[in-house]
C-alpha cells in the first residue's frame, strides 16, 4: 500500500510538471504572437502620427512664411516708394504706411519671438527627423518581436506548442522597406 502510495506521488508529480510545462510552453508562444501585434500597432500608430504630423507642420511652416514674407516685402516696397516719393505728402503717405507695417512687424515679433522662417524649417526638419527616428525604433522592436516569434516556433518544443495552437506554419513576417523606401521622399513648399 505504501509502495502504491510513492508510485501514484510521484506519477501525480511528473502530470503537474508536465502540465506546468505544457501551460508555459503555450502562454509563451501566445505571449509572443501578441508582441508581434502590440509591436506592429506601435508602428502603425507612428506611421499615423507621421500622416498627421507633416501636413500639419507643412502648412504650419507655409503660413508663417507667407506672413513673413508678405510683410516684409510690403515694409521694402514702403520703404523704397518712400525714398521714390516726389513730395512731402506721399512721403508722409508712405512713412505713415510704413509705420503701420512696422508696427504690424513688431506685433507679431512680440506676440511670436521665435516667429522666423528659418527657425520654422528647423523645428520642421526636426520634428520630421524624430518622427523618423520614432518610425525606425518601432520598426526595429517589431522585428525583434518577429524574430523572437520564429525563433520560438523553429525550436522543438516551440513547433510542437505552435502545432497546438495553429501556428505552426505562420511564422511572423519582418518589417521591409520598400523598394521605393531608398528614394528620399520629397518635401516641397
Amino acid at each position: 500500500m505504501k509502495k502504491g502510495l510513492i508510485v501514484l506521488g510521484i506519477l501525480a508529480a511528473v502530470i503537474m510538471v508536465l502540465g506546468g510545462w505544457y501551460i508555459a510552453g503555450i502562454n509563451n508562444l501566445v505571449t509572443l504572437h501578441e508582441n508581434i501585434n502590440a509591436s506592429w500597432s506601435q508602428v502603425e500608430n507612428q506611421l499615423e502620427r507621421r500622416a498627421d504630423l507633416i501636413p500639419n507642420l507643412v502648412n504650419t511652416v507655409k503660413g508663417y512664411m507667407t506672413h513673413e514674407r508678405d510683410l516684409l516685402e510690403k515694409i521694402t516696397q514702403l520703404r523704397s516708394q518712400w525714398a521714390e516719393a516726389s513730395n512731402i505728402q506721399q512721403k508722409i503717405d508712405n512713412a505713415n504706411q510704413l509705420t503701420s507695417a512696422l508696427s504690424r512687424l513688431l506685433l507679431v515679433s512680440e506676440n511670436y519671438p521665435n516667429l522666423k522662417a528659418n527657425e520654422n524649417f528647423l523645428m520642421l526638419q526636426s520634428q520630421l527627423e524624430g518622427t523618423e527616428n520614432r518610425i525606425a525604433i518601432e520598426r526595429m522592436r517589431y522585428n525583434e518581436s518577429v524574430r523572437a516569434f520564429n525563433t520560438y516556433i523553429r525550436t522543438v518544443f516551440g513547433r510542437f506548442f505552435a502545432k497546438r495552437r495553429g501556428l505552426d506554419d505562420k511564422p511572423g513576417v519582418y518589417f521591409e522597406a520598400i523598394k521605393e523606401a531608398q528614394t528620399v521622399p520629397k518635401v516641397e513648399f
